[in-house]
Formats: C-alpha cells, structure tokens, sequence
C-alpha cells in the first residue's frame, strides 16, 4: 500500500498566497469592513467610466491625427503645383530676358510675346521692360489688371513701387521675388524681377507682376479647393487671397471637440513672404461619439450618487453608535481623570459612589467606601463631632454655597486640609435622590497663600526703608493705593503729593475724573500699550520741600484690575548741586583757554593794530602840514579824513571782535551761519598764522545749512585748531614754502545723519601714534610749555554740541607729512535756543525747573 504523497511546497505557498485577502478582511473592524464595502464599487464604476474616457479619447485622437496628416499631405501636394506653375512663369520670362540681352526682339516684339504670356497665364497681370534706371521701356498689362500696373512706356518706376526687388535683382544678378504687395484698399500682388545684361553690365530688368488671388485660384487643384479652405498669406498672417474659417465659440465639451485641421507652409521660390495655409472643413460633430461618452458619463455618476447616498446613510448610523460609545467612555474618562474627588450621598447619608480621585486623596478603595455611613474612615478622630454637625447640615440642605474647610485623614494616618461643595443630586425625572459632594486639596494653596502673606510683609518693610518716595494712586484720582515710609515723611498721607509729583514731570495722561464718580476716567480705553511702555524719568524741583527730585513714572494695572500711576521720586539736591558746580568750572575753563588764547596771540594782535594807528598818524600828520602850508584842496581833506576813518573802523573791528571772543558768557545756541562763523575764526587766527609765515587755506562749501550751536564755542574750537596747526609747523622746522594750514567746511554723512564737517590739515610732522589716545585728556600736553586743556576744551564743546572730534596723521607712504584734526555737527540738532541771551542762574530753581 502506497502512503499518501504530501503537497509540494509550491502548491501550499500558492493556496496561501490566494487566501491571504481573507486573512485580511477578517481582521479588520466592521466598520472598516462596511466602508470598503462601500468604497469598492464606487471605485469600480469610477474606472469603468475612466476606462470608456481614454477608449473614446484614443479612438478620437487616432482619427484627428489621421486627418491632420491627410491635410499636411494636400496642402504639400498644392503648394509644389503652385511652385511648378512659379517655376514655369520664371522660366518664360527669363527666356524672354535672354532675347533681350541679345538684342534679338525690340520693344515691340517685347510687347508681343507679353501680350501671349499674359493672355495664356491669368495670374500674370503685367510684364515689364525696365532699363537700368528704372525706366519703362516697353509694358503689357491685362485689362483687368489694376490701375497701378497700367504704365506707360517712358514713366519711371519708385522705390515703393518694387519693394526693393529691383536693387536685390541687380545686385544678385538672378532672379528675384518681392513680398507680397497689399496695399489698404489694393488688390494683392506679387512681383517677380529678371535682371538683363548687356556684355557683363546691369541693363535692367523684366519685371512680372502676379495677382495672388489668380495664383491661388489657377495654382491650386480644385480637388485641394473643394475640400478645404485654403488661403495665401503674408509673414504677418493677413489674408492676401482666398478666406478661413473664423474661430468657433461654442464651449468644448470634450477634449477633442472641434480641434482645428490646418496646415501652413511657406510657397517656394517667394519665401516666408507668401504662406500657404489649408484648413479642413468640419461636416459633423461626431454627435455619436460624444453622446456616447455622456450618456455613459450620465449613468456612470448616477450609480456614484447611489453608492454616496448609501455610503453617508451606513455612515451616519456607524457615527451615531459611535458617538454612544464616545460620549459614554467620555464621561467615564472625565469622572476618572478629574483631580476634584467626588462623592454621592443618598438621602439617609449613605455612600453611593465615589471617583478615583477621592480614593486617592483618602487611600481607601471604592469598594471599601461605597455603603458605608457616618463616621466615615477618613474623618479625623479629634474631628468627629464638628463633622457629623457638618454632615446633618448637609443631609437638611443647611450647606453654604461658598463651601467650608474641613481636615481628611488618609489611610496612613496623615492629614491634610481640604473644601466641600455640596450640591443637590438630581434624576432625569427632575427628583432629588441624593447630595453631591466636591472635595478639593488645598493643602498646597493654603501653604502658598501664607507664603504670599509673608513676603508681602517682607516686601512692605523693604519699600517702607527705600530712601526714595514710592507711591502708586489710579488715574485722575486723589486716591492713595500705596504710600511708603519716605513718602509720608514728605507729603503726609494725602493724594496731592502724588498729583503734583506728575504734574511737575510733566506725565499727567488726561483729565482728571470727577471724586464722586467711581468710574476709571480711562475705562473702555486700551491701556496694553500704556503698561507695556517703559518708565519716564524726570528732574523736578519742589518748592515745598526745597529740594531736587527725580521722578520716574510708569503705568501699571493694580490688583483690582484699575489703571494705575507709580511714581518713584529720589532727592538728587546734592548731584544737582555738583553738576551746576562743574558746569561752572567748564566755563570758567572755557573762558581761561580763551584768554591764554589771546595771550599767546597778544604780539600778533598789537602788530596787526599797529598797522591802522600808524596810517591814522600818517594821515593826521600829513593833513596837518598842508592845512598849515594851505595846499590842500576840501576835495583832498575829505579823501584824508575817510580813509582816516576806515583805518580807525579797522582797528575798532579788530577790538570787538578780542573782546566778543574772550569776554565770559553763558553757552547760547542760536541758529548760526557756518561762512560767518568761520570767517570770524579766521580773522583771528590768520594774525597768529601770518606772523608765524603760515599760509591759511580756507575752503567753505556754498548753501551750508545754518546750526544750532553756541557761535563763540564753536569759533573757539576753530581757533584752537588753527592755532595748534601753526604751532606743529612751526616745531617741525618747515621751511617757509611748505608752512601751510587747510582749513575745509563741506556737508557730509556721519553716523546715519546729515552734519557739517570742519577739517583742519597742516604740514607739521603729526601726533606720535602712543599720544593718539591721550592728546585729548586733560593736562596731558605734546608742548613743553602748553597747559593740556585746549584739545580737552575741545573735545567737550564738541560732543555738548552732539557731535565728534577726531584726529588722524597724513602719510606720504611711510613718512608722515602733516596731521588732520575735523569734528563735525549735526544739522539736526537736538539743542534749543535759550529764552533770552543769558542763561538763568542755578541758584533760583524756579525758573530752571523742566524736565531733562
């Protein structure tokens, strides 16, 4: 007996292979099993329509493509008879042109044989003898050919005429085509130039001239004619001849719906100046096949619309179970999830049911809790009789709606501190059966709130022995919200400390609101921005207290959600004190550097004013002597006497201008001319310069804008430079031709803004590269005998001006030549001009007091 062969092992992995789908399907959920189900046919309906489209679409391509290539191949096949019967016309007149060259026929037979080539060809309208200058020898045109082609013998042909044709044809020396000739209002034509040629020369040309309506109606087939509509056009797609089917507008319902069969190519020998183009005429809409495709298309989206309308309809009812089952793991999930323990009494007191999260809190189990009553495991024992006081206050509905603190005991013995809610628990019938009861640990809370209670304490004492004055009140109220120790000490407890503290700074936001109204003048405002903003500071003076204060203010939303103005006010009497201090000892630096200034200067001056006294003695001298010797004319006198008084002007101008420059005077910023500014510092400086053999070059740009600066600190800067450049050269050695100074006053751009730059370059030997750094500190001098204040004093009327003062050596390679020292001041300056030509004193606070 034979055993049983057992299955290859192919066999088996076939059958595998082939059950797997259901392995598949079995393991889905039913309500993915009931969606595929659903899905499944309207996929297959959806292919099956995809399936007709691309059949319909192939088969319709197929057939277009196949009647496109049937009109390529017509319009080649008329587009070579129309180049043929061309060829054939060209051939004709050039053997005509050959018997012209050979003085074989005149003028008459000429006329002759065109009058037999245009009687035979239609299309050829005209043909013409023309010399070499274009003059019409002999001409023959059909009577019906247009006025234009009816020359007479002797006229002369234009430019425009020929098209430059006959330039092309003698220049070539072979025969040559126009382009298309259409005129507005003209008929088409084409012109065709045959040059002639006498012993090797240019003798002028037969001229052909074709009707391109008479090309297109005996050069094209008529079996080509009857089956499209066929057109010659020009390299700008004008109709010359013949006519197209306008553009059709009916809306395409199908890809391949009226797709135009058109073919174009260019006629041979003219060129891409005439066009041949065809297109074939549509007989039919193939209503079969498109009525076909919609009908299938029609049915195909109803079968969808079904298979939707079932699949929403299963779907809703899938959704409606499911929501069931969400909504009910929802609320258990919630119950579970909730950190509040929850807990329900029946009517007697009894428990009835309790969420995880008082189990939690008590560490006892549901089971444990459920059904028990009073006193429950978890009331403290020293705790009991206040709780069930608590608990019939419950049962008898005596709770209060705020809840009450109560002390849980956990099953390990330890206590914490927790709020009850209790609430009715009522049916769906509307019946109480029962209390609900919400526990929350506020163990943590309670530590926090002490905490908060301690550090606000803290806080307190910190503000109460800050040395400033800290006060916080609402907006547009005499109200105070907090007051320190300092505060009070000033003002009192009263309000208007505060009010006057930001009225003198200057940040009052709007108008006060009425005492007996409670609302916030600025309710309905946004106040993000207000809080968001930073503090503004201000410098005050209080008259009350007589002394400085710095005020900072800031807005801020107090605790109650109101508005709120801090102000924090800091005595700074003594920094006030200091800096008016300094600012005394900077002018009287200022004014000190002036005078040795002009000490240093004095020789100079008394030299440059000894020049006009000495004229003036001269004058009066002279004029003496001829008043005693009576030679001397009224005329004489009068021309001594003025040039007497302009040497005295002189003089006196030169005084001013020392005196305006040294005398002592507080810094005024006025709207300043540069040219005048520089002018006045040049006067001055040049006698120095001048005595020193010092050529000063001034170079001012024109149209500068005036400044905002205090005229006689800026001329001293100047003067200071000047001066410094001459002495460098002067310690240098240089001989006398190369003693020069440049002084240049131009616009520029520095530091994102518009300024005036002042630059003063000399040919001395420059600043040692390790002074750079300290040239402008103060007693720090390059000069055995200078004092080390100029440049500082410079240095500090220059950034007072919100500008900048530089230096820098001049190299002629590795050898320095010179030095350049510029600053420059804004246009723009943030400066403002004094009340009056002297600044106030410091000591009366009353009228200094602004804001910084």
């Amino acid at each position: 007996m034979n055993a049983e062969r057992p299955p290859s092992p192919t066999l088996v992995q076939n059958a595998e292979s082939r059950h797997w789908w259901k392995r598949w399907w079995r393991r889905l959920p039913p309500a993915r099993q009931d969606r595929f189900a659903t899905l499944a046919p309207l996929l297959a309906v959806l292919l099956f329509l995809l399936a007709i489209a691309v059949a319909i679409t192939y088969l319709r391509l197929e057939e277009l493509d196949r009647e496109q290539e049937a009109v390529t191949r017509d319009v080649e096949y008329a587009q070579q008879r129309l180049r043929l019967r061309l060829l054939e016309r060209q051939e004709q007149l050039m053997r005509v042109a050959r018997e012209i060259s050979d003085r074989a026929i005149e003028a008459s037979e000429f006329e002759f044989q065109a009058d037999a080539l245009v009687s035979q060809f239609p299309e050829l309208q005209a043909i013409s003898w023309i010399d070499a200058r274009r003059n019409v020898i002999a001409v023959h045109a059909s009577p019906s050919a247009p006025a234009r082609m009816q020359r007479l013998p002797g006229s002369t042909l234009t430019v425009s005429e020929t098209d430059g044709s006959f330039e092309l044809a003698r220049d070539l020396s072979q025969p040559v085509y126009s382009r298309p000739l259409a005129e507005d209002g003209a008929i088409p034509s084409l012109i065709v130039q045959v040059p002639l040629t006498a012993q090797g020369r240019f003798a002028g040309t037969v001229m052909g001239e074709y009707s391109i309506d008479g090309l297109l109606r005996f050069g094209i087939p008529p079996e080509v004619m009857a089956r499209y509509a066929v057109a010659l056009m020009d390299d700008r797609d004008r109709v010359l001849a013949g006519s197209l089917q306008s553009p059709n507008s009916v809306l395409r319902l199908l890809p391949w719906s009226d797709q135009p069969l058109e073919h174009a190519v260019p006629v041979s020998p003219v060129g891409n100046g005439l066009i041949l183009k065809a297109q074939g005429y549509r007989t039919s809409k193939d209503i079969v096949g498109t009525g076909f495709f919609w009908v299938v298309g029609a049915l195909s989206a109803l079968t969808v619309w079904m298979l939707l309308g079932t699949w929403r309809h299963t779907r809703r009812r899938v959704q409606a179970q499911q929501a069931l089952v969400a909504e009910t793991n929802f609320r258990r999930a919630m119950e579970n999830s909730m950190l509040t323990g929850m807990r329900a009494l029946d009517m007697q007191g009894r428990i009835t049911y309790v969420n995880p999260a008082f189990c939690s809190m008590t560490g006892w189990t549901e089971a444990e809790l459920v059904g028990r009553t009073a006193p429950f495991p978890y009331w403290p024992d020293e705790d009991q009789e206040l709780l069930t006081a608590r608990l019939e206050d419950e049962l008898n509905g005596r709770s209060t709606p705020g809840g009450f603190e109560v002390r849980v005991k956990r099953r390990d013995g330890s206590i914490f501190d927790a709020r009850m809610y209790v609430s009715p628990l009522v049916d769906p019938n509307g019946q109480q059966t029962g209390w609900m009861t919400s526990m929350t640990d506020i163990t943590e809370p309670k530590r926090i709130r002490e905490e908060l209670s301690a550090s606000y304490e803290r806080f307190t004492t910190v503000l109460e022995s800050l040395d400033s004055a800290v006060s916080v009140a609402p907006l547009g109220s005499d109200e105070m919200l907090f007051a320190n120790k300092m505060y009070r000490l000033w003002f009192g407890t009263r309000g208007q400390g505060h009010r006057e503290l930001v009225e003198l700074a200057g940040n009052q936001p709007g108008p006060v609101a009425d005492d007996g109204d409670a609302v916030d003048a600025f309710a309905g405002m946004p106040t993000d921005s207000l809080t968001d903003a930073g503090s503004e500071n201000a410098e005050v003076f209080v008259p009350e207290l007589g002394r400085w204060l710095e005020v900072r203010t800031r807005y801020l939303t107090w605790v109650d959600g109101r508005l709120a103005q801090m102000v924090i006010a800091s005595d700074i009497t003594v920094r006030r004190n200091a800096e008016e201090q300094a600012a005394r000892q900077t002018e009287r630096a200022q004014t000190a550097s002036r005078l040795i200034t002009m000490g240093e200067m004095a020789s100079s001056v008394a030299h440059e004013l000894n020049q006009p006294l000495t004229a003036i003695s001269n004058y009066c001298n002279g004029m003496i002597s001829r008043v005693q010797e009576s030679r001397i004319s009224q005329e004489d006198l009068l021309m001594a006497l003025d040039k007497t008084a302009r040497q005295a002007q002189r003089a006196g101008q030169i005084i001013q201008r020392i005196k305006a420059f040294v005398k002592r005077s507080e810094p005024n910023p006025s709207q300043s001319d540069v040219a005048v500014m520089v002018s006045n510092a040049i006067e001055l400086a040049d006698i120095e310069l001048r005595r020193q053999q010092v050529r000063l070059t001034p170079y001012v740009a024109a149209r500068l804008p005036p400044l905002m600066v205090d005229p006689i600190l800026i001329e001293q800067v100047l003067i200071n430079l000047l001066k410094n450049a001459g002495e460098a050269i002067i310690q240098a050695g240089r001989p006398t031709g190369y003693r020069t100074v440049e002084l240049r006053v131009a616009p520029a751009r520095e530091e994102e803004q518009d300024v005036v730059l002042f630059s003063v370059r000399d040919s001395g030997k420059g600043v040692p590269p390790e002074m750079i750094e300290r040239i402008y500190e103060a007693f720090y001098s390059t000069k055995s005998e200078g004092m080390g204040i100029g440049l500082k004093l410079c240095r500090s009327i220059v950034e007072s001006h919100h500008g900048r003062i530089r230096v820098e050596n001049l190299y002629n390679g590795d050898e320095v030549v010179g030095c350049c020292f510029s600053f420059w001041i804004p246009v723009n300056s943030r400066l403002r001009p004094e009340a009056g030509e002297t600044a106030p004193e410091p000591a009366r606070p009353s009228d200094t007091e602004r804001a910084r």
